[in-house]
């Protein structure tokens, strides 16, 4: 199982209910190919992937359903989508690892975090299995039970 990364000074958003809902087996990186407004919109945080997904479609990879909210400074010329389809950057190898897992295996590909990464935008992309709700159950207690157990050992100490 994958570990959840702690929120860095270069998180611009993280989709916390992806982690609940869904089991991560991998954890990819990619580009993201965006606008300029989109670009200075993130710059001041204003991003949820909490719906978003990935799809693959003619050989390459799209995040769907992540919601950019448009500063209102941006340019009144600029026709803005807040929900627009946006291309991921990724290399030959790894979409064609990605189409395999997908369409084979049946994982979905879930958006888990947007960050900074040398002065550039990165999708942390998850390749993911669907938990059903004993899952999820199962999940809440094992958590609450590292929980208590910390609790336990920093009183004893």
């Amino acid at each position: 199982m994958a570990k959840q990364k702690k929120s860095s000074p270069n998180t611009i958003v993280q989709n916390k209910k992806a982690r609940h809902d869904y089991s991560i087996e991998q954890n990819i990186e990619a580009g993201l190919v965006l606008e300029g407004w989109e670009v200075k919109s993130l710059r001041a945080g204003k991003a949820q992937l909490v719906d978003s997904h990935v799809i693959i479609k003619q050989g390459e990879a799209y995040l769907i359903g992540a919601h950019i909210t448009p500063l209102p400074t941006a340019s009144t010329h600029v026709n803005t989508d807040p929900t627009r389809i946006r291309k991921l950057l990724l290399h030959n190898r790894e979409l064609a690892h990605l189409i395999g897992s997908v369409d084979r295996k049946g994982y979905t590909l879930v958006a888990l975090a947007m960050y900074w990464k040398k002065g550039k935008i990165k999708l942390d992309l998850g390749l993911a299995k669907g938990k059903k709700l004993h899952d999820k159950r199962a999940s809440d207690k094992q958590r609450d039970w590292q929980r208590e157990k910390a609790r336990l050992l920093k009183n004893n100490a």
